[in-house]
This record gives structure tokens, sequence and C-alpha cells, in this order.
């Protein structure tokens, strides 16, 4: 397929486009990979807007199970108490992050979240998929999982090494699980993008191939009582990753607004998670999915890990990066570039704060900062009169025809690759004035015609790629292009040097 056809085909998909994160659990304060993955859905949401689509952005909190039942208690505050701090504590962080203004945030302690976790389970069940037994087995608090013999890691959960597992046995309701392998192969096989990157896509169909165990979908209330009842069963509560999972489709309207779930299922649901909640998201909630006959997802883009100094975070190591320390002391512009242009986006990064102070004065202070300073000090110095900038037309061409959203839409859905692109776009317009030196040029008179064509293409261009840089560093983008349509030289610098 050529370019050109791909671009084609970009433009004219105006279908919906539903995105949605993970939903943090509300048993502790938000952390940078939280940031990380919000910022990385914002930037595709954004993104889509650009690209003249109708966006639901979905984001919130999971509010159920037993860490949160457990934090509160020793707090002395009830469940309900503990989650409505908690999530006021991560919606606050939105507008903090530069995160479109127009997401949605559930809470899975919103009624219709729990009215539409209870229809989920009473067509799953009426479709012949749970079932009640008794029931022993290892459960990691950490996951609030049931964690499998075959899964254990030198004894203990692979995810939270050097935490005691729980030996637990009850009577709980279980999902058929075991029931979906070869469905799952199949999405799988059909789809070799369904998970990004390709590296997840096999594990997960290695995972499936091995052969799924049911597993345990409730807990008893003498246990646990803080979670959405079972329908007609006042002895048990939802298992917290049963109920979270259905926020995706209840946010989007299922089961009472059908017409909105339809309307932002055309092409799927685009999922966003960390590389610990491969199973989850990719085998477990498809099965769901499938349990009920509702559509799978479109997508599933897997980041990985965020340690510090080659180590994973840690308060014990003292090496936990705080995102709102970092927000205020540089800014939210400035942590978003790093998240999206610096730490890989696929495998683990690892964030220092040294290495984010040098990506911050390399490439926002010296780099778009100082460019749009020289670009539109020599447009007001050296042109008598304003140059006349790309119509709005002509910017949402440029946009379709960009390198940067076909590496956004396209099968890598390389969000790192399309930051690096933008940025190299405006490196390249450094690197002109840098060997072509207009503002020299205008000062000869035998070179002025020249000097200034260079200088009029400098503004044209910035003004372009700041339109791309949107998604990506939305008040940095709007800041620039203000400037630019003045054509004047801003008063304060864009980035300000940070001192170490």
């Amino acid at each position: 397929m050529t370019k050109n056809i791909i671009i084609t085909l970009m433009q004219k998909n105006t279908n919906p486009f539903y995105i949605t994160t993970t939903l943090p659990y509300v048993n502790s304060d938000l952390h940078i990979g939280h940031a990380m993955e919000l910022v990385r859905a914002d930037t595709m949401a954004r993104a889509a807007k650009l690209m003249g689509r109708e966006v639901f952005f979905n984001t919130g909190s999971d509010e159920h199970g037993i860490k949160i039942f457990q934090k509160a208690t020793e707090r002395g505050i009830t469940a309900q108490e503990h989650v409505d701090e908690y999530s006021a504590r991560f919606k606050s962080l939105l507008p903090k992050l530069h995160i479109s203004p127009d997401v949605n945030f559930i809470r899975t302690t919103d009624k219709h979240h729990i009215k539409a976790a209870q229809e989920f389970w009473k067509q799953c069940a009426a479709n012949g998929y749970i079932y009640k037994k008794k029931y022993s087995g290892l459960y990691c608090k950490g996951c609030e999982m049931f964690v499998t013999e075959k899964d254990l890691v030198d004894g203990g959960c692979p995810h939270h090494p050097g935490q005691d597992l729980e030996a637990i046995e009850e009577e709980n309701y279980f999902f058929k699980y075991s029931d979906f392998q070869k469905k799952l192969l199949e999405l799988y096989h059909n789809n070799p993008t369904f998970v990004v990157p390709e590296s997840r896509q096999k594990e997960i169909t290695a995972f499936v191939k091995q052969g799924l165990e049911d597993f345990s979908i409730s807990r008893l209330v003498e246990k646990m009582p803080w979670g959405i009842p079972v329908p007609d069963d006042d002895e048990h509560v939802m298992y917290v990753w049963f109920d979270a999972l259905i926020n995706y489709v209840a946010a989007i309207g299922w089961p009472d607004d059908m017409k909105t779930y339809e309307k932002f299922t055309t092409e799927g649901m685009l999922q966003i998670c960390g590389k610990d909640n491969l199973q989850q998201q990719a085998a477990r909630w498809q099965a769901m999915l499938m349990s009920v006959g509702l559509k799978t997802s479109q997508r599933i883009l897997v980041n990985g890990f965020i340690n510090s100094g080659g180590q994973k975070m840690s308060k014990s190591v003292g090496n936990v990066i705080n995102p709102q320390d970092i927000i205020e002391e540089y800014g939210a512009e400035a942590l978003r570039y790093y998240l999206l242009a610096e730490l890989s986006q696929f495998e683990d990064g690892d964030f220092t704060m040294d290495a984010f102070h040098g990506a911050y004065t390399a490439h926002l202070v010296n780099g778009i900062g100082n460019l749009t300073n020289r670009v539109l000090k020599m447009a007001e110095s050296n042109l008598d009169e304003k140059v006349v900038l790309a119509t709005d037309e002509e910017i949402k061409d440029y946009i379709q025809s960009s390198d940067v959203m076909r590496l956004l839409f396209q099968d890598s859905l390389t969000i790192k690759l399309a930051a690096e692109n933008i940025f190299k776009k405006i490196s390249d317009l450094d690197q002109v004035i840098q060997e072509k030196e207009p503002f020299k040029l205008v000062k000869n008179e035998d070179t002025k015609g020249e000097g200034v064509s260079i200088i009029t293409e400098l503004v044209q261009e910035l003004y372009k790629i700041t339109h791309l840089l949107e998604p990506f560093l939305p008040e940095t983008s709007k800041f620039v292009i203000a400037a630019i349509r003045e054509q004047k030289k801003p008063e304060e610098p864009l980035f300000a040097r940070v001192e170490r």
C-alpha cells in the first residue's frame, strides 16, 4: 500500500473514535505511570479530533476491592469516604496534566456503572457462562487476583515479588473462561495487530494457547463487603476485576443508551494499559465481551513500566517520581514532552531527574522555545508586512497528510515516533537558520530579498508544525500559534531555564 493510498484512507475515516485508559485503583496516590498512560491517551484523543473525528475519551477511578476496604479500615473511615477522597485527588490531576477538558471520568461506584455491571452479570449468567463452586487457591493482594501454579515466579506473584500469597478456600461464582480459548485465538489470528506492540500480541497468544482456567468472579460479603452486589445473591459481591472492566462499555451508555454505545464502537474501543494488565485487557475482558455478545475491542496498546535509575520505583529505595512535583517546578508541558518523546513507549523506560532536566533544556528551552523566539524576532525586525499564513483548510490537509498522523493511526500506533517526528521538524528549521543565517542576509542590500524569503518560509513552516504539536503539547501549541498570528516575539520565554 503506497503512502498516498494510506493518506486517502485516513482522510476518509470519519468514524467516531473511542479511547480509554485503565482506571487507576484508589488505594494510593497517582504516580508517574498513571500520568504516562493519561498523557498518551490524551494525545491520541486530541489527534483524532484534529482529523475531524468525534471522540469519546474515557478514564476514571477503580473503587472496589479488598485493598480499598482494608485501607479505609486502617484509616478509621468508611470505604465510601476513602474512595470519594482519592477519586477527587485523581480527578484534580487531569487539568494539571493538560488533559482534554471534555474527558469522561467514570467511577465504579457511580449508579450507572453499578447498574451496567449487574446487567452484564445477568446476561453472562443467562448465556451459561457463570457457575458456582467451592475453590481453594493462592491469592495475590497486590493484583487482587488468584495466581495459578504455572504463573508463579520463585514461588510468588511475578508482579509483586516478595509479597506473601494468601491461601483462600471458599465458595465463589466462576466465569467460564476456559470456553473462550478458541475464540480468543481466532481473534488474535484474524487481527495480527490487535495488541501493540507485536511482542505483546505473541505473549498473549502463547498464554492463551497454554489453556485457560475458569476464574472466580465473586467474594463472600462476610469476608469482603465492599463491592457491587451479585444479582439475586446477597451473600456475594462482584470480584473487583470483573466489575471494573465493565466501565469501558458503561461509559459509552451500555446498556441503556445503545445509540451512543453503537456510535462509539463502530470501530471498537482503543484501550491503553500497562504490561501487567495484558492478560486482563487482551484476554479476560475480550472473553467477557464475547460472553454477552458485545463487540470486542479494536486495539490494545500496551505500555512498558517506568523505572528510575535502573530500578523499580519504591519509597524504600527513595527513587519515586511524583508527577505533581515535576509540574510545579517545570510545568505540565515539560512532563508531557518527556513522557511522550523521551521514554520508551513499549519497553520499560528509565526516568531520572537529571535525564529529564537535560531533555527539557535541550528540546524545550533551546528547541521549540528558542526557535519561536528567533523566528518571530527576525520577522518582527525585518518584514514590512505580516506573513500570509496557511488557511484553516490548508492546515487541515497538512495535518491529515502528515507522517505524524500516519504514525499515530496506522498499525504501529507509535506515539513516541510521532513526537520525535515533530521535534525533528523543529530541529530542521533551526538548522536552516544556522546554515543560511537569514538574520545576516537581510542586512545586505544584495541579499535582503533572499533573507526575507527565508524568514517568511520559517514563519510559515513553524505555523504548520505547531498545529501538529497540539495533541502532544496543547498549551505550547496554543501559545506559539497566537504569537505567530501576531508575528511578535513573546515577551516571556516559552520555557524558562531551570537551574539544578
